[in-house]
């Protein structure tokens, strides 16, 4: 069965390949074999309904099932920024260098514990008729004062998850992914996603 990922991130979506994975009955596709296929832009307000909107206008434009994220790092002390705006926190045609870069400006006067925060990735699972089940995976910890580690996207290298010693950017691909927000989102697809196969 066809699923494609609503994404052109290749980060994103090697990522969530690597989670479908436990899923052999599925063939994954991604929007970058859709190349006629215009997303909505983003507009909504929260995590969720962004997820939401990706996936049922993907399934619904594409005729196939479909799963759509949309993840952010949430600062609390920075009154929950950078949150939906994490992919162009710096600006609209802003890189992932960019964005860790105003954000370690807007940090730098802050201390622990203000520099908490937590990374939240909703997970939407859509058909052609709709919407099926949308969930929430969130994974906390600390905000470096500089970069470490050159694995991993966006914010990976400022972001140590509590109990660990070394960034998101400095694990292997295949521990990141069995403690990120991604994956605990996922997981709560497991029923659903099984019940694709029959």
């Amino acid at each position: 069965m066809q699923l494609v990922i609503a994404s052109r991130n290749v980060h994103k979506i090697r990522e969530i390949r690597a989670l479908l994975k436990a899923y052999p009955f599925l063939d994954v596709l991604s929007l970058l074999d859709f190349p006629q296929y215009i997303p909505l832009p983003e507009s909504e307000k929260s995590f969720e309904d962004n997820a939401v909107q990706k996936a049922v206008h993907a399934a619904k434009t594409l005729h196939r099932w479909t799963i759509a994220d949309d993840t952010g790092l949430v600062v609390p002390a920075l009154q929950g920024a950078p949150g939906v705006l994490s992919a162009r926190y710096a600006g609209e045609s802003a890189t992932d260098a960019d964005n860790r870069k105003k954000l370690l400006l807007d940090m730098q006067h802050l201390q622990d514990p203000h520099r908490q925060g937590y990374f939240e990735c909703w997970i939407a699972l859509a058909s052609p008729q709709g919407l099926k089940k949308c969930v929430r995976g969130v994974c906390e910890g600390n905000i470096l004062s500089q970069e470490k580690g050159g694995k991993g996207f966006g914010y990976d290298s400022l972001f140590v998850k509590h109990e660990y010693s070394k960034s998101f950017a400095e694990l292997t691909d295949d521990l990141k992914n069995r403690i990120s927000h991604r994956s605990k989102a996922l997981d709560k697809l497991r029923l659903l996603l099984e019940s694709l196969a029959q």
